[in-house]
């Protein structure tokens, strides 16, 4: 079982209600802790396929990176803002704005 993989899993902050307000999952046991512990709902459609998804990930039948697609969608589903976590150091390529804007 790979519950602390990282591997090919962008990591996810979500802004939750309540007393655990923001977390950042980064790894499939901290997603597995949010979903069991901290979730503001149990009921939703999409909250049970990434608890299955989750499971599934867990033991290796399906990507880190399919499991976090479900983990967006039960995001979405029960209102949790949800943000991808760049680390510090990667720079991504962005075209120049000053070249785009009229002189």
């Amino acid at each position: 079982m790979c519950w602390d993989t990282s591997s090919a899993f962008t990591p996810v902050a979500l802004a939750l209600r309540g007393p655990a307000t923001r977390k950042i999952v980064r790894t499939l046991g901290d997603a597995a802790h949010l979903l069991i512990n901290d979730w503001p709902s149990d009921d939703g459609e999409e909250y049970v396929a990434a608890v299955k998804a989750c499971v599934d990930a867990i033991t290796g039948k399906i990507s880190p990176e399919r499991f976090r697609e479900a983990l967006l969608l039960a995001a979405d589903e029960a209102g949790i803002a949800a943000l991808t976590v760049v680390p510090v150091g990667v720079t991504e390529r962005r075209p120049d704005l000053r070249s785009a804007v009229p002189r």
